[in-house]
């Protein structure tokens, strides 16, 4: 068989088109881009913070590439402002193309926030933000609430303190959304189990560092329970703060919202003892600690908590629901997207095997622990004991309670 030139010539020309043909064709896939908008500079930079965005990623390193998704994670800070967030969002959403808003602690903002992104339909993954509202009477079809609430730290932590013989509260309380709404929650427990509230002391927020003078209106009160409507940084100082005044000594402290890393933060000779509800621990079982490895060597000072793990949760599921839609889709429509998730089995290694509610309430169990005194630790971030589980369905609001306007009307 004899080539002429002319064939040899256009095998060559098609040999040296076809890999920037295939490297076109790579670059035209559809980008996904998810933008975690939290705390990274305040009270809650180590609740969320750098470590949020670095579990989003942990997310798309494992999944996105092996199943032909291009996808980019970028980051901003709302300096735990409603009006920024805003303004931040619709940058996002308008000229940088973003598709899912990510984290958003802070229930002032994750509220502001909310009907951004139902106007733009987009996706809402609110891992940070613990308002009720959210999955209540502001629901939206575009958001699902990842990992807790204040109506389930109400349950367990204010509900362990009631049954321990906690009967009278008086609350310190970050003064927006998530404090007050916090308080009320835990007020209903407390009320519904024969106990009372003597009163309460809100504070500014952000920008409150001394507690002193919210912490003597507590002691003077009489009540056996400070109840801390507060997170983050906040906390910690409150309860450095009560120790520093012997307030422990005459008053039970229950840190209705306290994560790992604020008990990191506080060293465990002042935490010993506290109770607190978080549903994600890395020394739970052998997914949490697989993960929790991944992501230490990329945040070794800070441990993951549950919204980290949350971040990483969440992230995961979109993607997989993107691959299961189609990139195109997705990004064309994110009511859809977020009904597909709904639809959607949910599975990893920081909460197992779990379910999407109809009003956007992921479905985790929340796990009371009682922090280690330095004696029982036997190693870095070994701080917690399991005292209680609530099951998934009973930690979070009955459905029929919520008041979200679109249950039930599909």
């Amino acid at each position: 068989m004899t080539i002429s030139r002319r064939t040899l010539l256009a095998t060559a020309t098609a040999a040296t088109t076809l890999p920037l043909i295939n490297r076109a064709r790579a670059q035209s896939k559809p980008k996904l881009k998810i933008g975690v908008l939290n705390d990274l500079s305040g009270p809650y930079m180590n609740t969320g913070g750098v470590t949020s965005v670095i579990c989003a990623r942990q997310a798309v390193t494992e999944f996105a590439s092996a199943h032909g998704l291009n996808v980019e994670v970028i980051s901003a800070d709302h300096q735990n402002k409603p009006d920024l967030a805003v303004s931040i969002c619709r940058q996002w959403f308008d000229r940088d193309g973003v598709d899912v808003l990510m984290d958003v602690p802070t229930s002032s903002v994750a509220l502001a926030v909310q009907s951004v992104v139902k106007e733009k339909n987009k996706v809402f993954l609110a891992v940070g933000p613990a308002t009720t509202a959210l999955t209540g009477t502001q629901c939206s079809p575009n958001m699902i609430t990842w990992v807790y609430d204040t109506y389930m730290l109400a349950k367990s932590t204010g509900g362990a303190m009631v049954k321990a013989g906690g009967d009278s509260w008086y609350f310190l309380t970050a003064d927006y959304a998530f404090g007050k709404q916090l308080q009320a929650d835990t007020t209903s427990f407390v009320k519904a189990a024969g106990g009372k509230v003597l009163g309460s002391a809100p504070y500014p927020f952000p920008g409150t560092t001394d507690f002193s003078s919210f912490l003597v209106q507590a002691q003077s009160s009489g009540a056996k329970v400070l109840g801390l409507a507060n997170a983050g940084a906040d906390t910690v100082n409150s309860i450095k703060q009560a120790n520093e005044f012997g307030l422990n000594k005459s008053m039970h402290l229950a840190a209705l919202l306290m994560f790992i890393t604020d008990v990191h933060a506080l060293g465990l000779d002042t935490a010993k003892g506290l109770v607190l509800t978080e549903s994600y621990y890395w020394d739970l079982n052998d997914g949490t600690r697989s993960f929790c490895n991944k992501i230490k060597p990329q945040s070794p000072d800070n441990w993951p908590n549950m919204i980290h793990a949350g971040c990483y949760s969440a992230t995961l599921h979109y993607l997989k629901t993107a691959a299961a839609m189609g990139a195109a889709e997705v990004k064309k429509d994110g009511a859809a997207t977020v009904a597909r998730m709904k639809k959607m089995p949910v599975e990893d290694e920081c909460f197992g095997k779990t379910t999407i509610r109809e009003d956007g309430r992921h479905l985790v169990p929340a796990y009371l622990f009682e922090v280690k005194t330095p004696a029982e630790s036997k190693g870095p971030w070994d701080y917690f004991k399991l005292r209680a589980t609530t099951p998934a369905d009973e930690a979070a609001k009955p459905l029929a309670e919520g008041g979200c306007p679109f249950v039930g009307k599909a």
